[in-house]
C-alpha cells in the first residue's frame, strides 16, 4: 500500500512534526511497508484463536492487610530535621 505525501504531512501536522521534503518522501516509503505488513498479518488465519490481554497469567499478588498497632509519635518524629507542637516543621514555600 503506497502512502501520498498529504497523507505524510496530515501524520506530521498531527504529531506536530516539521519535515523536509527528502524526510516526507522516506516516512512515505518506511509508512506503506508497515502497511504493508498489517495487510499480510491480516491474511493469518485466527479462527479459534482468543484474545490476549496479557501474555503471562495474572494473578493478585498483594497480601492480606494486617492490623498493627502504629509506632508512638516519639519515634515517628525522631527522624524528622524540624519538629513543632509534636508535628513536621517544614519551611514556609509561599
Amino acid at each position: 500500500m503506497t502512502i501520498s505525501f498529504e497523507e505524510v504531512e496530515h501524520v506530521a501536522l498531527l504529531a506536530r512534526l516539521q519535515l523536509k521534503e527528502k524526510e516526507k518522501e522516506k516516512y512515505a516509503e518506511h509508512m506503506g511497508s508497515i502497511l504493508q505488513y498489517v495487510d499480510k498479518l491480516q491474511q493469518l488465519d485466527t479462527e479459534g484463536v482468543e484474545p490476549l490481554d496479557h501474555i503471562l497469567p495474572v494473578f493478585n499478588i498483594f497480601r492480606e492487610d494486617q492490623v498493627k498497632p502504629a509506632p508512638k509519635r516519639e519515634e515517628i518524629l525522631a527522624n524528622a530535621p524540624l519538629v513543632e507542637a509534636g508535628q513536621y516543621k517544614v519551611p514556609k514555600i509561599i
